[in-house]
């Protein structure tokens, strides 16, 4: 991320956003169960949010400052591993949920992001569901990513995709700013 949109994603702003606004509408009749993963917390402001509503939580996130700085300030029923979503140092079939909050446009290619759907349907068990959201393509948008990676998702193939890497009963809604989707695994 370059140095503005990192600021942005540690601010007590995008807390606030994320707890009022994006897990409300993302967890909106779901039941995450007794061991959720989130992937790509970044600063973790995600993370603190979460954590606050399930019993177990691991994290895994790419960037090793990231991470160090994350798990330094968990508390105890968070795990954070600093790790590539696309190949995850975890059992098959583990957890009841994984979540993914506004990065998956920060994935370099498509054929990296369906890696990580596929990687997700390895660890879910099998009825587990994958949601999230992510940010929709603008002008706007595209300014906050100067320098920075940005490959934002498609809603109207998003369906297809997940499909592909194992998922069924797969919801994709977008609004003006957003998609938001859900999947269960096969």
């Amino acid at each position: 991320m370059n140095a503005k949109h990192l600021e942005l994603c540690a601010s007590a702003e995008w807390a606030e956003t994320v707890q009022k606004y994006i897990l409300p509408w993302v967890l909106d009749g779901v039941d995450l169960g007794d061991d959720v993963l989130e992937i790509g917390p970044g600063p973790g402001r995600t993370t603190d949010v979460i954590a606050e509503a399930v019993p177990k939580l691991t994290a895994v996130e790419l960037d090793e400052e990231l991470a160090s700085a994350l798990a330094a300030r968990v508390p105890a029923h968070v795990e954070v591993i600093q790790a590539d979503a696309t190949e995850m140092p975890l059992p098959d079939g583990r957890f009841s949920a994984v979540l993914s909050l506004t990065m998956l446009h920060h994935v370099p290619t498509p054929e990296l992001q369906d890696a990580i759907f596929a990687e997700v349907a390895r660890v879910l068990r099998p009825g587990g569901i994958f949601t999230g959201q992510d940010s929709r393509d603008s002008e706007e948008f595209r300014e906050l990513h100067i320098d920075d990676i940005c490959v934002p998702i498609d809603p109207e193939t998003l369906e297809a995709r997940l499909t592909a890497a194992g998922f069924s009963e797969v919801l994709v809604q977008p609004n003006e700013y957003a998609t938001r989707f859900r999947a269960v695994r096969s």
